[in-house]
C-alpha cells in the first residue's frame, strides 16, 4: 500500500480532478486535449469555430479565421459545410486567410491549395469570394517578398486572426515553415524539407513532380492569432507530437515555439497522443490499474530501458523508475518477472496454424481442427509475402488450406516505362507466333504518345491501367505460387472502392463488402490474416481491414456459425512491427525461410529497386521486411528469450 494512502490530506489531492490532471500532464508544456477519434475531435473544433462566427454575428463583427489544408481539417471542413446546410451556420462575416500555398503553382491546379480549399469548403457556403486570401503560387519570384508584406499588411488591416487552425508535418512544421525556422518569422518564400515533399508525393505523382518551394506564413504571423488550434489525427504523427507537446524549444522542431503562447490548444485523436508520458508510460506520472495488459508494457518497458533481461529485473529497478505501486501489488518482483516471461514465452510457436494433438492452452493457436482453412488478406499484391511471407510457407508446408485474396490491383503503383517494356514483349509475341499486331501496335503508340506527354498525378488510361494491373497479378501469382498455392486458392478481388486510377480513393460501398462476404462464404475459413497498419487512417491498409471486419460481422448477424469459430490474426506492412507488448503471437523463422521469404518477395519485380511510392524508407521493401523482422527476434532475446534468427508477429482482432 501507498505509504500515504490513510493519509486525509494525500486523499483529498487524490480525488481532486484538477490535481490529477497537472500530475498526469506535468510532462506536457502546453495545453492538450484528447478525443476518442478524429470525428469526434473534427466536430468539436467545428462547433467552436461556429460559435466564434455566431459570436462576431451577434455583435455585428467580422470573424477573421486562419486556414489550414491537407488531410487534417477535412473532417472539421466537412462538419462546417453540414452546419451551414442543415443548421444555417453564414459564413458571409467571415474573412480567411490561408496558411500556405506550393511554389510555383497554378490556381486550377489539383494540388492547389486554392482547389482544396474551394472542394472541401468554399465551394459549399455562403463566404464572399473577396473576403478568401490564399497565397499566390503565379506570381514572379521578384514580387514574391512585397506579396509576402501585403498580406501581413491585410491580415493587420482586418484587425488580426481571431483563430488561426494548424496541423503538423512529421517534419515538425506548422504551415511551411520548416525546421530551422525562426519564432518571429513572417510571411515568406520557403524551401520544403526533403521529408515533406516525399510526405506530398503521392498527391504529385512522384516526389520529383513536389515542388521545392513554398508561400507561407510565419511563426510570428501565426503567434498572433488570439486562438491557436493544433489539430493531428493518427500514430504516424505520434513521434512528432511527443517532441513538440514535451520536448525542449528548438528550431528542429518548429511546433515547439507554440510552448510560448498562451493561446494555443493541442487537440488530438487517442493514436496522435499515444506517444506522450501519460498514456505510454502512465506510471510516470499516475497510478495505474495494474491489468495484465498494462503489467506487461511496464515490465517489457522497464527491461527495454535498463537492457536487462526480464529475470534479471530487481525490487530496485521497480522502485527507481516509477513502478513501486506495480511491485507493492503484484510482488515480489521476480513473481512479477516470472508471470510476464512465460506471457511472453507462449506467445512464440512454429505452428502458426495450431499444433496438432498438443496442449493448446498455452500457445497462440487452437490445435483443433488440425488443418485449418486460411485465408490470407493483402490489401496490395505484396503483402502478403512482405509482411508474412515466413508464415504464409509455413502454414502451406504443414497442410493447411491456404487461400490468398488479393484485395486490389496495385494498379497506380507500376512504373510507366514497365507498361512499354510489357506492351513491347507482347507485340513481339505476336509477331513470333504469326499473329496481326496492327491493333496491339496502334493501342502501343498510343500510350507511348499519352505518356509522353503525361502530367503529373494524370489518370491513366483504361489500357495502361490493365497493363499495370496485370503486370501486378504476374507478379503475384508467382509470388503465391513460389509460396506453395495452387491457382484455385489465389484470388483477385479488385475491390471497386480502389478502382479510380488515381490517389484518391472511392468510399467504400456495400459491393465490396458483398465480394468480400462471398470469398469468406465459400471458404469458411477457421483463420484470417489481414493488414492491421493503422498508422495511416486514409489507406489502403485500413480501409481493406474494416471491409474484412465489416463482412465477417454481417456473416455473423446473418446466422453463419462458421464464423464464430474463425479467429482473425492482424499482421503489419514492410515499416513498422506491433510493440513488444502487444504481440501474441510470434512465429520464429529460420536462416532458410528468411531466404524462402526473400524469394517470394523478389516475384514482385516491379517493386524492386525503386517503387513508384516507396515512402520515407529508401530501403528495398526485402531489405525492410527482414530488418524488421530480425529487430523483433532480437527485441525478445534482449527479453531473455531464445535467440531466433527472425521474427513475424501478429496480433488477434477481436470483431
Amino acid at each position: 500500500m501507498h505509504p500515504l494512502k490513510n493519509n486525509a490530506a494525500y486523499n483529498r489531492q487524490r480525488t481532486s480532478p484538477r490535481l490529477n490532471l497537472l500530475e498526469e500532464t506535468r510532462f506536457e508544456k502546453l495545453p492538450v486535449t484528447v478525443f476518442p477519434d478524429q470525428h469526434i475531435a473534427s466536430v468539436k473544433v467545428a462547433q467552436r469555430i461556429a460559435d466564434l462566427i455566431r459570436s462576431k454575428q451577434d455583435k455585428g463583427e467580422q470573424a477573421v479565421l486562419g486556414l489550414a489544408t491537407g488531410a487534417t481539417p477535412v473532417g472539421v471542413y466537412a462538419e462546417l459545410v453540414r452546419m451551414h446546410r442543415e443548421e444555417g451556420l453564414s459564413f458571409r462575416n467571415v474573412i480567411t486567410f490561408n496558411l500556405d500555398e506550393y511554389y510555383p503553382m497554378q490556381p486550377d491546379a489539383a494540388q492547389s491549395y486554392v482547389t482544396f480549399m474551394n472542394e472541401n469548403l468554399f465551394n459549399h457556403i455562403d463566404i464572399q469570394k473577396e473576403n478568401v486570401h490564399i497565397p499566390d503560387g503565379t506570381l514572379p519570384k521578384e514580387e514574391i517578398h512585397e506579396y509576402c508584406l501585403s498580406y501581413e499588411r491585410r491580415i493587420e488591416e482586418m484587425g488580426g486572426l481571431d483563430l488561426q487552425i494548424l496541423g503538423i508535418g512529421r517534419t515538425g512544421h506548422i504551415g511551411f515553415n520548416e525546421p530551422g525556422s525562426a519564432p518571429n518569422s513572417g510571411t515568406r518564400l520557403v524551401t520544403l524539407d526533403d521529408l515533406t515533399r516525399r510526405d506530398a508525393a503521392r498527391d504529385f505523382g512522384g516526389k520529383e513532380n513536389v515542388p521545392t518551394k513554398a508561400i507561407t506564413m510565419g511563426i510570428g504571423t501565426i503567434f498572433k492569432a488570439r486562438e491557436i488550434i493544433l489539430m493531428a489525427w493518427s500514430q504516424k504523427k505520434a513521434s512528432i507530437l511527443k517532441k513538440a507537446v514535451e520536448g525542449e524549444m528548438s528550431s528542429e522542431v518548429p511546433a515547439t515555439y507554440l510552448q510560448l503562447s498562451d493561446s494555443v490548444e493541442f487537440v488530438l485523436d487517442e493514436a496522435a497522443a499515444s506517444e506522450l508520458t501519460r498514456f505510454n508510460t502512465p506510471w510516470l506520472v499516475k497510478d495505474c490499474v495494474w491489468d495484465i495488459q498494462m503489467r506487461k508494457k511496464a515490465v517489457i518497458w522497464l527491461s527495454q530501458t535498463l537492457n536487462k533481461p526480464i529475470l534479471k529485473l530487481t525490487e530496485e529497478d521497480y522502485n527507481n523508475n516509477g513502478m513501486a505501486q506495480l511491485a507493492t501489488e503484484f510482488g515480489p518482483a521476480y513473481n512479477i518477472n516470472i508471470d510476464i516471461f512465460n506471457k511472453m514465452q507462449h506467445t512464440i510457436t512454429g505452428w502458426p496454424g495450431g499444433k496438432p494433438n498438443a496442449d493448446d492452452s498455452q500457445r497462440p493457436e487452437r490445435a483443433e481442427p488440425a488443418h485449418k482453412r486460411v485465408v490470407i488478406f493483402s490489401p496490395h499484391p505484396d503483402d502478403d509475402v512482405i509482411s508474412m511471407g515466413g508464415t504464409f510457407i509455413r502454414l502451406v508446408d504443414q497442410g493447411h488450406d491456404v487461400h490468398v485474396a488479393y484485395q486490389t490491383s496495385g494498379n497506380t503503383a507500376v512504373w510507366d516505362d514497365d507498361v512499354l517494356r510489357y506492351v513491347e514483349f507482347a507485340i513481339d509475341f505476336n509477331t513470333s507466333i504469326g499473329n496481326d499486331t496492327a491493333r496491339l501496335q496502334q493501342i502501343y503508340d498510343d500510350m507511348r504518345g499519352f505518356i509522353e506527354e503525361k502530367h503529373p498525378n494524370q489518370v491513366d488510361t483504361k489500357e495502361i491501367l490493365n497493363v499495370k494491373g496485370f503486370i501486378r497479378k504476374s507478379e503475384a501469382l508467382a509470388g503465391a505460387r513460389y509460396a506453395g498455392l495452387e491457382d484455385e486458392n489465389i484470388h483477385f478481388m479488385a475491390l471497386p472502392f480502389y478502382e479510380t486510377g488515381k490517389h484518391k480513393k472511392n468510399s467504400v460501398s456495400d459491393k465490396d463488402i458483398e465480394l468480400t462476404m462471398k470469398l469468406l462464404q465459400r471458404v469458411k475459413p477457421q483463420q484470417v490474416f489481414a493488414a492491421g497498419d493503422f498508422a495511416d487512417p486514409h489507406g489502403t491498409h485500413i480501409v481493406c481491414f474494416k471491409i474484412i471486419v465489416d463482412a465477417l460481422q454481417r456473416l455473423r448477424e446473418a446466422g453463419e456459425e462458421w464464423v464464430n469459430d474463425c479467429w482473425l490474426w492482424m499482421y503489419r506492412g514492410a515499416w513498422h512491427e506491433f510493440e513488444t507488448h502487444e504481440i501474441e503471437m510470434a512465429v520464429p523463422l529460420s536462416p532458410q525461410e528468411v531466404l524462402r521469404k526473400r524469394q517470394a518477395i523478389f516475384k514482385h519485380q516491379s517493386q524492386k529497386d525503386t517503387p513508384v511510392f516507396p515512402g520515407d524508407d529508401s530501403r528495398e521493401f526485402w531489405v525492410r521486411a527482414e530488418e524488421r523482422n530480425r529487430e523483433t527476434a532480437e527485441r525478445y532475446h534482449k527479453l531473455g528469450l531464445a535467440d531466433y534468427e527472425a521474427m513475424e508477429a501478429f496480433v488477434r482482432y477481436n470483431y
